[in-house]
Parts: C-alpha cells; sequence; structure tokens
C-alpha cells in the first residue's frame, strides 16, 4: 500500500458531495462537501479524502498528520516482510577440472541455501561448439552433485542452448 502524497483534505476537495465517515468510523452517508468540512472543522481534525476513485468519493474526518504517519508504518512494515531474490550466475567451460566443479558446486549449493537464484552457464568457445554434449553432461553432473549434497532446489529453466552457452536456472525449493 503506497502511501498517497497528493491526497485531497479540506478546501482542495472539489466534488459537490462526498460520502462521509466520522472519526469513530461510522458511516454518515452522502453529505454535500461544504457540511462535511463544517463537521471537521467542528471536530478540529482535517476532511481527508482517502477513496477518491469511489462514487461519490469517500472522504474521512481524521488527524491528517496522524493517518500520514500510520500509512507511512504501515508501508514501512510490509517491506520488512519482503524477501528480496537475486539472481547469481556461475560461469564455467567444457573443460573445467574437477576440484574447480567441486568447488564451483558448493558455491551454487550455497547460493541456493541463501534463497537466490541461480544461473549455471556452460561458455563454449571455437570448436568446443562440435561437442555440445560436454556442456549437457557437466550441467547434469552438476545436478547429480547437488542431489548428493542433499541441497534441495527447484529447476527453473531446463537446460538449453543459448548461442555459444549453455545454461540452466535453479531456485531454493520452497520450505514447508
Amino acid at each position: 500500500m503506497a502511501v498517497n502524497k497528493d491526497l485531497r483534505i479540506n478546501e482542495n476537495i472539489k466534488m459537490r458531495e462526498v460520502r462521509l465517515i466520522d472519526e469513530a468510523g461510522e458511516q454518515l452517508g452522502v453529505v454535500p462537501t461544504k457540511e462535511a468540512l463544517q463537521k471537521a472543522i467542528d471536530a478540529g481534525l482535517d476532511l481527508v479524502e482517502v477513496s477518491p476513485n469511489a462514487k461519490p468519493p469517500v472522504c474521512k474526518i481524521i488527524d491528517y498528520g496522524k493517518y500520514k504517519f500510520e500509512q507511512e508504518k504501515k508501508l514501512r512494515e510490509s517491506k520488512k516482510k519482503q524477501t528480496v531474490i537475486k539472481n547469481k550466475e556461475v560461469r564455467m567451460q567444457p573443460k573445467i577440472e574437477t576440484h574447480d566443479l567441486e568447488f564451483k558446486t558448493k558455491m551454487i549449493a550455497k547460493f541456493l541455501k541463501e534463497g537466490n537464484k541461480v544461473k549455471v552457464t556452460v561458455r563454449f568457445r571455437g570448436r568446443e561448439l562440435a561437442h555440445k554434449e560436454l556442456g549437457r553432461d557437466l550441467l547434469n553432473k552438476i545436478l547429480t552433485k547437488l542431489d548428493d549434497s542433499e541441497t534441495a532446489y527447484n529447476l527453473d529453466k531446463k537446460i538449453t542452448m543459448e548461442g555459444k552457452m549453455m545454461s540452466m536456472i535453479l531456485s531454493q525449493k520452497a520450505k514447508k
């Protein structure tokens, strides 16, 4: 829920009639804007248009500063609950040494445990393109190693060839 910077308050409400809600939260029905504004002034509060797209617009008699603070507080709370998923990429070549493969597989597992998506890419150079099966075998070997290490993952995008690169995308399996 975004804080609406251009909420109309008090004299800025130009509609002839509004649906009014008082400070206690009770609906007072459709009333002329001048009458609603007078009730807000009598209560020492502001008339705030909370739903401008409704027919007629919904206005509330509230303290505008307090209302704005509450909206910003809700926005901060919702941002706290969000999780940001980052995309990581691990690149290699078909002729990778076993130790390097082990290391890169551990990095993939680490990224997955952190909750990131991982794009595993095998880059072919020159005549290596004639042996695409080496890249496919390498990516399948990584999947096997991840299964052996009991790293829970989802295969978001199957092994595909894109130009001179073969890749797949993995993500962390949802926790139950």
